[in-house]
């Protein structure tokens, strides 16, 4: 052993190289880790991947996020690839034939319903290899996480991100020095790293 990095790993002159390609390269095979999951867990259940998201938000989201155009932002895919697997999981039994009012989001069957409870369970093989992880090491990679989301929302890269960093209401390191440092003016209350909401029903987009 010489100590010396492999020479894929290095730079100019030697140097290690880009951090920032790394961590580009490190966050892609984490979300096809999580693609894997995604895709196993619908396999397993006869639905894929848009169809078992789209099932979970009309489980989860209220009303006027249920709309198709409101899926189809959400998971950042056209409005016909959201009407299309919603015609499909209607001729499954898992969606109703019909909304029951013009304009009313689409609605789960019971079938459906029975459905979303067991689909939400699947990204669990992340969860148990984060179980370990120490909590202060959490919450530095959930600030990372939401700051450079919101990054790409800026650069328009993501459609819709209702997290604190992007709401009026954030006030970042309003308590320097304590654990709970950040504020939320909404509900005048002080917030550390790991509380920090991913998706917050009550936020309004800063200027």
């Amino acid at each position: 052993m010489t100590g010396r990095l492999p020479d894929d790993e290095l730079g100019p002159a030697g140097a290690p190289a880009d951090l920032d390609a790394k961590l580009a390269a490190a966050i892609e095979r984490a979300g096809q880790a999580i693609r894997v999951q995604l895709w196993d867990k619908a396999k397993e259940h006869g639905v894929t991947p848009t169809q078992l998201q789209v099932l979970l938000r009309l489980a989860s989201d209220p009303p006027a996020r249920r709309k198709v155009g409101a899926v189809a932002a959400e998971l950042d895919v056209t409005h016909p690839t959201i009407s299309d697997a919603v015609t499909v999981l209607r001729r499954k039994g898992l969606v109703e034939p019909r909304a029951p009012r013009r304009g009313a989001p689409p609605a789960l069957t019971s079938r459906g319903r029975a459905l979303t409870g067991e689909l939400a369970t699947w990204h669990e093989r992340t969860r148990r290899a984060l179980a370990d992880v120490p909590d202060a090491d959490k919450q530095a990679s959930l600030r990372f996480l939401l700051d450079l989301i919101a990054a790409l929302q800026r650069a328009g890269v993501v459609s819709v991100a209702r997290m604190c960093v992007t709401c009026r209401f954030f006030r970042p390191d309003a308590h320097p020095g304590d654990t709970r440092r950040h504020h939320c003016a909404l509900v005048d209350m002080p917030m550390s790293d790991g509380e920090l909401r991913v998706d917050c029903p009550e936020h309004v987009r800063a200027a």
